[in-house]
C-alpha cells in the first residue's frame, strides 16, 4: 500500500468544528488552531468549512485529498515535514496520517485569502513562517495577532508554491477507467508499465486514456506519473531513507536519473528532503 492509498482504521474519527474557539472573522482573520500529536493511520471523515485551512507538519507526514470548488478534479497530496498545504474555503477534504505527525493548523477568514488561491496548493515553510505559524497559536485578540496576522499573510503570499499535488478524477462523475488507472499506477510506483499497458488493464486505449489525462486532470501522462514519484518519495526522503534506496521504490534504475528529475521538478536535489 502506497502513501497515497493509505488503510484507513475500523473507527475514523470524525471532523469536530471549531467554531467556538478557532473559527476566524473579519475582526480576527487568522486564528492559530493548537498543535495536534497524531498517531499513525489517524483519519479524519470528510468535511469543509467556509474559511481557508493550512496544514504544516512539524514532524511526519500527512496524506489529504482535496475536492476543489473551482477545480475539475481532486487532488491528492502528501505533506512532508517542512511544507504545509493551503485548503481553500468550501473545498471538501479528507485528512490521514501516514507517520506519526505533529499538525498546526491555521484558519484563515476567506476576505485575507491571496486572490489567486482559489483552489489547494502546497508550499514551502521557510523558518520565518514556521516561527509565525507557532506564534499565533498563543496569541490572544489585539495588536500582537494583527501584527502576527500581516506578516505571516505577506509570507504565505510569497511563499514558493511546489508541484506536489496529484490530480485525480472526481470519484462521483469522474471517468471510471480512469479513476482505476489512477489508482492502479498509485498503488504501484515503481511499476514502469507504459501507458498502453495500463489503459488495457481498464478496458480502455493508450490514445483513449491519453485524452482522459488531458480532458479530466489537464496533463499528460508522464507529467502526472511524476507526481505521483514526487509524492511518494518526498516521505520516504523525509523519514531518512537513503536517495538510493527511494530511487529504486519509485522504478528509478539510476539515482543520478531520479536526482536529476527531483531537481528538475522541485529546483532543489532529493538530499534537501532529507531528514538532517
Amino acid at each position: 500500500m502506497t502513501a497515497l492509498a493509505p488503510r484507513w482504521p475500523a473507527s475514523p474519527l470524525p471532523f469536530v468544528g471549531d467554531q467556538g474557539l478557532y473559527q476566524p472573522s473579519p475582526e480576527r482573520p487568522v486564528r492559530g488552531k493548537r498543535a495536534q500529536a497524531l498517531t499513525q493511520a489517524t483519519h479524519f471523515e470528510p468535511h469543509d468549512h467556509p474559511w481557508a485551512q493550512i496544514a504544516y507538519c512539524a514532524s511526519g507526514t500527512l496524506h489529504v485529498s482535496v475536492q476543489d470548488t473551482q477545480a475539475a478534479h481532486d487532488t491528492s497530496y502528501v505533506v512532508p515535514p517542512s511544507r504545509a498545504l493551503w485548503i481553500a474555503p468550501h473545498s471538501r477534504h479528507t485528512v490521514a496520517v501516514l507517520q506519526a505527525t505533529e499538525m498546526h493548523t491555521l484558519y484563515l477568514d476567506p476576505a485575507v485569502a491571496p486572490p489567486d488561491w482559489a483552489n489547494s496548493r502546497m508550499f514551502a515553510v521557510s523558518p520565518l513562517l514556521r516561527e509565525l505559524f507557532l506564534a499565533l497559536e498563543h496569541a490572544d485578540a489585539g495588536p500582537r495577532e494583527e501584527h502576527l496576522s500581516a506578516l505571516m499573510l505577506l509570507e504565505v503570499a510569497q511563499a514558493g508554491t511546489e508541484p506536489l499535488g496529484v490530480p485525480l478524477p472526481r470519484t462521483e462523475g469522474g471517468d471510471k477507467r480512469l479513476r482505476a488507472l489512477c489508482e492502479a499506477v498509485l498503488r504501484a510506483p515503481a511499476e514502469r508499465a507504459t501507458l498502453a499497458d495500463w489503459a488495457r488493464s481498464v478496458g480502455a486505449s493508450e490514445r483513449t486514456a491519453a485524452r482522459l489525462f488531458r480532458d479530466e486532470l489537464g496533463t499528460s501522462y508522464p507529467g502526472w506519473r511524476r507526481q505521483v514519484v514526487l509524492a511518494h518519495a518526498l516521505p520516504l526522503l523525509a523519514r531518512g531513507t537513503p536517495v538510493g534506496q527511494v530511487a529504486a521504490a519509485c522504478g528509478y534504475a539510476s539515482e543520478s536519473a531520479f536526482g536529476a528529475m527531483v531537481k528538475a521538478q522541485l529546483g532543489q536535489p532529493p538530499s534537501a528532503f532529507q531528514a538532517k
